[in-house]
């Protein structure tokens, strides 16, 4: 079995991981300062875009 990491900071997964949607894809985190800056990340990267 692999072992699923965070998409965030790459550490491993427990078994509650945080599910947040970026781009249409759900990706999973480990913890609620992983879930925000990937919506900020998401959310400067949607901005930079429309210029």
């Amino acid at each position: 079995m692999t072992d699923k990491t965070c998409a965030a900071c790459d550490c491993q997964l427990d078994a509650n991981p945080i599910r947040v949607k970026v781009g249409g894809k759900t990706v999973e985190v480990c913890c609620e300062e992983c879930a925000v800056a990937l919506n900020e990340a998401s959310a400067s990267t949607a901005s930079n875009s429309e210029d």
